[in-house]
């Protein structure tokens, strides 16, 4: 389960976006693309997969700044 920015897969990310109307658009090797419309701006989001292994904090900190959707809608899961 996500605690603040730590301990977040590849699929509670994607649960997130999904959540917000956001679409898988294109992959490519180990990256995905998702592309959605927040608060009237196009954005898209690339989520990197590797596993079950947990997205760095850092890497996490980028996905939110590109998909637009306020720090705590993510941290409030």
């Amino acid at each position: 389960m996500p605690r603040g920015l730590a301990n977040w897969t590849y699929d509670d990310v994607v649960d997130v976006l999904k959540e917000h109307g956001f679409i898988l658009n294109y992959t490519k090797g180990s990256h995905f693309y998702f592309i959605g419309n927040y608060e009237g701006r196009f954005r898209q989001v690339c989520v990197p997969y590797h596993g079950t292994r947990a997205i760095k904090p850092r890497t996490l900190r980028g996905i939110i700044l590109q998909s637009g959707i306020p720090k705590n809608d993510w941290l409030k899961r």
